[in-house]
């Protein structure tokens, strides 16, 4: 936890783990399916869930028949995790520098922990380090701005009513890479095939129960997106959350909204 980014996503997930649950999970849970299909995911593999938050894919992986070990730098959201998969194991760690031996694993899974991390290099490295030779590394990141509408209506908000000059440490960008090549060109440094290399968009419906609830959660459930707008004026703010409210209405859908995402589903070979 030396650099400072680290240290602010971190402490920014200790302080919100409770409210992972309540407001993110029925977004990211949907990509789940999607995620263990990538992978090959079978019974009796070995699996390590890298990020696990509250455990949704390690407990999804153990109804595959899978053998699961779910690992987050969180304590916060490990506590949680047992509580509710009370017979997987889960352990606090650094997804840049794995407490595993080499060739542990038959496969490594990360939804959405990439995003988190200051070198998403090094922890790509490390989940071919502690796989088996022909293991799968699978994970999902968000597709960028332009082919994600939930993204683009929070982002615009921002871009036109937030100070982008603010205190916050640099992490890597937000939507990783921009296209399928820089994917691969980034795993095959790493240690992987690029040639087994599996690139899919997909998409998600997320539904939430009032147009206020997107600012809502980010504003308060959040880290990244939330240290930004802690650090606005309370007139920004305003315009901020009126401009998302706005933005959300034409997806209304019965007694919400239904706001489309989308997220891209990578899985690849150790050589």
């Amino acid at each position: 936890m030396k650099d400072a980014f680290t240290k602010f996503e971190h402490e920014g997930w200790e302080r919100v783990a409770n409210k992972y649950d309540s407001t993110w999970s029925s977004s990211t849970r949907q990509f789940i399916p999607a995620l263990l299909n990538a992978a090959e995911v079978g019974a009796e593999m070995s699996i390590l869930d890298v990020g696990c938050g509250p455990g949704y894919v390690s407990a999804a992986a153990v109804e595959l028949g899978a053998l699961a070990v779910g690992l987050d730098f969180s304590a916060e959201m490990i506590a949680i995790a047992k509580k509710m998969f009370s017979a997987i194991e889960f352990r606090q760690g650094d997804a840049q520098n794995l407490p595993f031996d080499d060739a542990s694993f038959d496969r490594v899974l990360a939804n959405f922990a990439l995003l988190h991390l200051s070198d998403p290099g090094r922890a790509m490295a490390e989940a071919c380090r502690v796989l088996k030779n022909g293991g799968r590394f699978a994970f999902t990141t968000w597709a960028k701005i332009e082919e994600n509408p939930f993204v683009k209506l929070v982002d615009d908000a921002i871009q036109a009513h937030a100070n982008l000059e603010v205190d916050l440490p640099p992490g890597p960008p937000f939507y990783l890479f921009e296209n399928e090549e820089e994917f691969r060109n980034a795993l095959e440094r790493t240690g992987f095939d690029g040639r087994s290399m599996t690139f899919k968009v997909h998409k998600i419906e997320w539904q939430v129960p009032t147009a206020r609830f997107v600012f809502d959660a980010e504003r308060n459930a959040g880290v990244r997106t939330a240290g930004l707008l802690a650090r606005q004026t309370p007139e920004a703010l305003r315009k901020i959350q009126t401009a998302i409210e706005n933005t959300v209405q034409p997806y209304a859908k019965g007694n919400g909204f239904a706001i489309p995402k989308a997220a891209y589903v990578v899985s690849i070979s150790k050589k």
